[in-house]
């Protein structure tokens, strides 16, 4: 078991943090105590009838009710000292305190700390000469995580014509998003030294705290205008118009026998086309497309490791089949490459779109972390896909993803991330690790309670790849201290170990944990002699829907536009 966990992304420091998280516990306590007065507050706020002082007899005292307000609101989240003394001086001489303002102002905040660090972290003397080659690659992926966060955080600022209420999906996506994008970061220098480690916690400690603080608010927000029925003060008129991301005209093109020949772009590694690469195929899509760029990638394996950067929008990438038309990579953890590196494709643009391709990396069982997919991209889709590797095949970093009728291979963690992933339809192999080592097919990593994350596995089918007989396989291990993760209809082979789970570290999980089976099939199936955690949780079909696609994807939104089938609830 030693010999295991340390296959593992984080060391058994992050189990002690669970210690410091149960002061969360006592502030149940507090939130519950305060909550009666939070709705009047709201209300209040947003009905317009807190009076404001007119003459100056109070004097200072004018806004000790406002300070009183506003520790209240900063209890709901996990750092209340924090959210209280970065709001307090920006509130102004305001007397009245209205909620979409709080949410701007958390926002801002946020965006302003995480602003500074980015400028500290473009310093080149940040590191010292003697850093190795993972920490200085580690650096540069903390760069580009930051300002992934920066960007989601700025998106929640300018969520177009959206109301409040129409936009709290994206907005909670986003905000779960950017937290996410730091803790990456962070997890990146477990292995450097703890100078460097110590020095880079220290530059991303207030970033962190504020941006967790932005998504309690909002998360706080909502859960409080839904229980006093306020929802239609905060929406616009236009409330039940479609988006404006919908595009109406997606199903018909995306669903076209012929779309290969109608494609923007095609890619054929013969020269029989203009181009011979993937990524100078998408050098030649345009910035922040509002329209689909089709990119017709011909059979053949192409050895490149890709990327489909931040700005390249709506891009529908085709090839020729599955196992046809193969993206093919080996950077892995062992050689030298942060895992958040090592993928052979990976894709940061928003409405990303594969069909009929397969991702591989090559890196073998022995070169442990090597990432054959990774997807960033919100409203991601991917159908008729194979994502192929050993130790962390498919990394479902962030954002909302929907995956279906693909083929998955891997051994351990290897469908993994902090994303709303659901996988339907999908065939999950579990292939031979390494000698001591034993499969888990799932490591969530949800570490913030108001993350709208998690991976649900529905309606798919999960076999061994060869004989497995000698090798433990578990449906999964709790990577963060609020991993998500449900298995919700599917044939769970015999390869299935009766327990089921896997402690990350110890032989138990935190209580914390959200992870279920809900009408599963097969010999795998039994829970009879399941672990005993806490955290196991025994649902019914109304909470299985939420974690379905049309509930936790807000996928009747948008994948009808992608012209893929989907089953959006039970």
């Amino acid at each position: 078991m030693s010999t295991y966990t340390d296959y593992g992304k984080v060391d058994e420091a992050e189990q002690a943090r669970l210690d410091a998280r149960r002061r969360s516990r006592r502030r149940i306590t507090i939130i519950s105590v305060s909550s009666i007065i939070l709705v009047v507050v709201v209300v209040a706020a947003v009905l317009g009838t807190t009076s404001r002082n007119s003459g100056s007899k109070q004097g200072g005292n004018e806004n000790q009710p406002l300070g009183s307000t506003l520790r209240a609101i900063c209890s709901v989240t996990l750092y209340p000292d924090a959210c209280y003394s970065s709001l307090a001086p920006n509130l102004g001489n305001t007397t009245q305190i209205e909620p979409e303002e709080v949410f701007k102002l958390a926002n801002k905040v946020a965006i302003a700390e995480l602003t500074e660090v980015a400028q500290r972290l473009s310093d080149p003397g940040i590191l010292n000469r003697t850093a190795d080659n993972m920490t200085a690659m580690a650096l540069e992926n903390c760069r580009e995580l930051v300002s992934l966060s920066l960007d989601h955080l700025n998106d929640t600022l300018t969520a177009g014509s959206q109301s409040f209420s129409q936009a709290i999906d994206d907005l909670k996506t986003w905000q779960s998003s950017a937290g996410t994008f730091l803790q990456t970061c962070l997890d990146g220098f477990e292995n450097a030294n703890g100078t460097i480690k110590n020095t880079m916690d220290n530059h991303l400690k207030n970033s962190t705290e504020l941006t967790s603080n932005s998504l309690a608010i909002t998360s706080w927000i909502w859960d409080v205008f839904g229980s006093v029925k306020l929802r239609r003060l905060m929406s616009s008129p236009e409330e039940h118009q479609e988006p404006e991301w919908l595009h109406p005209n997606d199903r018909e093109l995306l669903q076209s026998p012929d779309l290969r020949r109608k494609a923007n772009i095609v890619v054929a590694k013969d020269g029989s086309s203009k181009y011979k690469t993937i990524k100078a195929a998408l050098n030649a899509v345009p910035d922040k497309s509002k329209k689909r760029i089709v990119i017709y990638v011909k059979k053949g394996v192409y050895y490149e490791n890709v990327q489909v950067t931040n700005n390249k929008w709506n891009v529908v990438m085709v090839g020729d089949g599955m196992t046809r038309t193969v993206v093919s990579g080996s950077l892995n953890f062992v050689d030298g490459t942060p895992t958040f590196a090592t993928a052979t494709f990976a894709v940061f643009g928003k409405g990303f779109m594969a069909v009929d391709m397969g991702f591989r990396n090559s890196a073998g069982p022995q070169k442990h972390q090597a990432v054959a997919l990774m997807s960033n991209s919100d409203q991601s889709v991917f159908y008729r896909c194979i994502i192929d590797a050993f130790q962390d095949t498919l990394y479902a970093h962030v954002n909302r993803q929907f995956y279906r009728e693909c083929n998955i291979y891997g051994t351990v963690d290897f469908i993994f991330g902090n994303s709303a992933v659901v996988l339907q339809l999908c065939n999950i192999f579990a292939k031979f690790p390494l000698p001591g080592q034993q499969n888990t097919i799932t490591a969530q990593g949800k570490f913030d309670p108001n993350q709208n994350t998690g991976i649900t596995i529905n309606d798919c089918t999960i076999l061994p790849l060869g004989n497995l007989r000698s090798v433990q396989t578990f449906l999964g291990r709790p990577w963060k201290l609020y991993s998500t993760t449900l298995f919700i209809g599917n044939n769970l082979g015999g390869l299935i170990d009766p327990k089921g789970w896997l402690p990350w570290v110890g032989t138990t999980a935190p209580s914390t944990i959200f992870y279920s089976e809900y009408l599963n099939y097969g010999p795998g199936s039994s829970k009879r002699y399941r672990v005993k955690w806490k955290g196991l949780r025994t649902i019914n079909a109304q909470i299985a829907n939420k974690f379905l696609v049309s509930s936790f994807l807000q996928g009747s939104k948008w994948i009808p536009a992608a012209g893929v089938p989907y089953e959006g609830s039970l």
